[in-house]
């Protein structure tokens, strides 16, 4: 029995012997043999074509394979690339201690805890101690994990290029600062809610040492500020997407530092940033017409797709109509209009005369269609 849904062996074993079954003529009753002798038993199904069929089914059934034969739980533990324990809400660290030692091949690993923290900092050494191939890793919501799994992390994985550890409260800046300057290859990093990690330190750190970074995360940092955040944009240049909603000491420069060295950048979360005010909407206007400049216009194909795609300034109340509009205006993928909003302004009411061009192309068609010309 394995699993939430109580999934059983002997269900795992009838779901293969039909799939032998509906393979082909060659099978005969209950899926035992097939011409030319090639597979006299459903257990026998090659290796490289169980690992393709495992891939297609949820983690909980690829467990349920292990109880089949020892050759299939050979099988999974040298081909298994991709796992995800979401579904243990019991358990899951000594799961862990048991089975990863044995996936030394896994590249993603998803630990994400939905309901109560259930990892500890053993558990990450042992992932530490075994994956070295890893690149993905979720430590979402692991309330009780510390710095000992950073330091880990950092001497056993160091080809992470996508790390989420929201949530996880208990980390230190120079915990943080220690992981970037051995994993130099993070490409995605999910710091929300790290309050004591994400510090100007350990944001320096991250421009430092983290040079191909594109999706940066730091929601309710509060001890973020403009040093940091204009340390990880001349570092980071090729950042994509910045989260910084909830960062309560950011200013305009933090902004500025964004749009003038960021040109690739394409979301940006600014929500309850109070700090921000129409210096940092005129950069981003102007960095439209910088980067068209400067990069943009020599590279064929370019289009109205690039540049900002979706701006959360919710809550910013110092904000003013003619500066949100300058940013609408110049970059065409933001959107005001029902069903494809991108530029959100929730909480900013002296905002909404702002409208994107589609929007205010439908209102005037609307009102042509209400009062036609005479």
């Amino acid at each position: 029995m394995v699993g939430k849904d109580n999934l059983k062996t002997e269900d795992l074993n009838l779901c293969f012997e039909k799939l032998m079954m509906l393979g082909g003529s060659g099978f005969g009753k209950g899926g035992g043999k097939m011409e030319g002798g090639v597979i006299n038993e459903w257990k026998d199904i090659p290796m490289e074509l169980l690992l393709q069929i495992l891939s297609l089914v949820d983690d909980q059934t690829v467990f349920a394979a292990f109880g089949v034969c020892r050759g299939w739980r050979d099988a999974i533990f040298l081909g298994l690339t991709h796992l995800s324990l979401i579904w243990c809400n019991k358990n899951m660290n000594n799961l862990v201690l048991s089975l990863v030692p044995k996936f030394t091949k896994l590249q993603s690993l998803t630990l994400r805890q939905e309901q109560k923290p259930l990892l500890e900092d053993n558990a990450v050494e042992t992932i530490a101690n075994c994956c070295h191939d890893l690149q993905i890793l979720d430590l979402s919501k692991s309330f009780k994990l510390i710095d000992r799994s950073l330091y880990a992390l950092a001497h056993g994985c160091p080809n992470l290029t996508k790390l989420n550890i929201s949530g996880c409260s208990a980390f230190s800046d120079d915990a943080l600062a220690f992981l970037v300057r051995f994993c130099r290859r993070l490409k995605s990093l999910n710091l929300c809610g790290c309050v004591r990690a994400a510090s100007d330190s350990a944001l320096q750190a991250i421009g430092l040492y983290c040079s191909q970074l594109q999706i940066l995360n730091l929601g309710w940092c509060e001890n973020a500020s403009d040093v940091g955040v204009m340390s990880l944009a001349h570092g980071c240049p090729d950042l994509r997407s910045v989260d910084l909603c909830g960062c309560v000491l950011i200013t305009d420069d933090s902004v500025i530092a964004l749009a003038n060295s960021c040109h690739h950048l394409r979301s940006l979360g600014l929500y309850y940033c109070q700090n921000i005010t129409d210096r940092a909407m005129y950069s981003l206007a102007h960095s439209r017409v910088n980067n068209k400049t400067t990069m943009w216009e020599p590279m064929k194909g370019m289009n109205d797709e690039e540049g900002l795609r979706t701006l959360n300034i919710s809550q910013c109340t110092a904000l003013t109509p003619p500066a949100v509009q300058a940013v609408c205006d110049s970059f065409p993928s933001l959107h005001t209009c029902s069903g494809r909003h991108s530029l959100i302004m929730s909480g900013c009411l002296n905002l909404m005369s702002v409208h994107c061009a589609c929007a205010v192309q439908a209102h005037r068609t609307a009102t042509t269609f209400l009062h036609p010309a005479h």
